[in-house]
């Protein structure tokens, strides 16, 4: 990997959204030991108000929450002209097909992790995004 990409991948901002706070810390100190800047959010409400301040490059999002669930607050991080190319991966408990086919059809995901939280599951699919937006930079 080149020198130009390994940096933006190791300087980029990732939004963690989840409504368990715990979520939130346990992947966010994670992400930090990585090198990157880390911003939470509690609720699709939340991260759809942050994502315009923080612009993130990756939101790891999850799917069951209160309010607006993650699928619609992806679909709507997606259609928004000034989000559109921000890369979301689904952080979530629901494994089946069909929430997986929900999550790239209707909402646009990048990516769908399933828990429970598995560090090396979860950084490598963080980096091989953020390695690949870089290089379609190029």
């Amino acid at each position: 990997m080149c020198l130009e990409i390994r940096f933006i991948v190791t300087m980029a901002k990732i939004m963690v959204v989840d409504d368990e706070p715990d979520i939130v810390y346990v992947v966010r100190e994670m992400l930090k030991r990585r090198g990157y800047e880390v911003v939470g959010a509690n609720s699709g409400e939340e991260a759809l108000e942050k994502i315009k301040k923080e612009k993130p490059d990756l939101v790891l999002l999850d799917i069951m929450m209160p309010g607006i669930d993650g699928w619609e607050t992806c679909k709507r991080i997606k259609e928004g002209e000034d989000t559109k190319d921000v890369l979301v991966a689904m952080l979530t408990v629901m494994d089946s097909e069909p929430n997986k086919e929900k999550s790239f059809q209707f909402s646009g995901a990048d990516a769908h992790i399933t828990k429970p939280l598995i560090e090396d599951k979860i950084l490598s699919t963080v980096e091989w995004l953020l390695r690949n937006k870089a290089k379609k930079r190029d």
